[in-house]
């Protein structure tokens, strides 16, 4: 019998460290996914940067220049976010013993910051520029064809992100496909001011210094956005309903489970930490109220690959002070 128990033993450590393997491979592709992404969306913003910095300087729109520094500001919010995610991967050890996943929330945070000062300078210097000289020499028309290049590559950026985002379920991913979606807009916004402006003359001006503004207000309304979803991450706030129902629903379809109590879920990088309480029937011994507690943790590194670690706490059913 002790032969069997043994072999039994083996059996299921054998199976939790394949599932331990499938589970690193698992996230192992959504890191390469995402940071591959982020090279891309870097790379572009950069050459889109470095030709709308060009074009506004020697076109003379400040809406463009506006633009060019929203890209510029990207390529350093994407640089971050790419350190942060080679960080992330880092194991664990004694001074990070939850591992170094946080690396990304810091890295948005202080990037965040430095973009919403950048875009307020941008801001008070067209402002003040318009002040002293409310016209501009229309455009020529290669500043349009820079301006309408961005915004059919901004929006297929935004579209390639944004599926790969949902399909990661990488909320990094998918806040800077929303990063794209309003460069295009604004960059759009820059067009139609630059072929205003070419049109109907210089005294039309103004529309270039509006457009400049209106592409800060985009700035600051995403890295506010940013800033704001970094904080929450780092406050250690709850998860998105969907993926703590889905985690709820799964533990509590595990055997021997009768309940589920107590369940929280926090974003921490690209993955996510799990704290959850199940009540098994109280006449378990503690070895078999410890095979249960493996086994939900088992389900639920397997059924969500983004897990990063689960913390099963046991407690009887039924429960007489029952706090859920």
């Amino acid at each position: 019998m002790m032969g069997i128990a043994g072999g039994g033993g083996a059996v299921v450590a054998a199976v939790g460290l394949t599932m331990a393997r499938r589970s690193e491979t698992e996230k192992r592709r959504l890191y390469d996914e995402a940071v591959f992404a982020m090279r891309l969306g870097l790379g572009v913003n950069a050459v889109l940067g470095a030709a709308k910095l060009a074009g506004g300087l020697l076109g003379g729109s400040r809406a463009m220049v506006s633009d060019a520094v929203n890209s510029l500001g990207d390529v350093f919010t994407s640089a971050a976010v790419l350190t942060a995610l080679h960080v992330a991967q880092k194991p664990a050890d004694a001074e990070h013993p939850y591992g170094h996943t946080r690396a990304e929330a810091v890295a948005g945070s202080n990037a965040a910051v430095l973009v919403i000062v950048s875009a307020l300078m941008v801001g008070w210097e067209t402002a003040r520029a318009f002040s002293l000289n409310p016209t501009i020499p229309a455009p020529p028309w290669w500043t349009l064809a820079i301006a309408g290049g961005n915004v059919a590559v901004k929006e297929g950026l935004y579209h390639y992100k944004i599926r790969l985002g949902r399909r990661l379920g990488s909320s990094a991913l998918i806040a800077t496909a929303w990063d794209h979606r309003s460069d295009a807009l604004s960059a759009l916004a820059v067009l139609a001011a630059l072929a205003a402006v070419r049109i109907l003359g210089p005294r039309f001006g103004f529309l270039d210094a509006a457009a400049a503004l209106v592409v800060v207000g985009v700035i600051l309304n995403s890295a506010v956005r940013l800033l704001f979803s970094c904080a929450q991450e780092l406050m250690d706030a709850q998860a998105e309903p969907e993926l703590v129902e889905a985690v709820r629903r799964a533990a509590a379809e595990t055997p021997d489970v009768r309940r589920v109590d107590k369940l929280w879920v926090r974003k921490s990088g690209l993955e996510f930490l799990v704290d959850i309480h199940v009540q098994v029937p109280a006449a378990l011994s503690v070895d078999q109220g410890h095979k249960i507690g493996h086994r939900v943790k088992d389900r639920l590194l397997e059924r969500f690959p983004k897990l990063r670690d689960v913390l099963v706490h046991l407690e009887p059913f039924p429960h007489d002070d029952d706090d859920s």
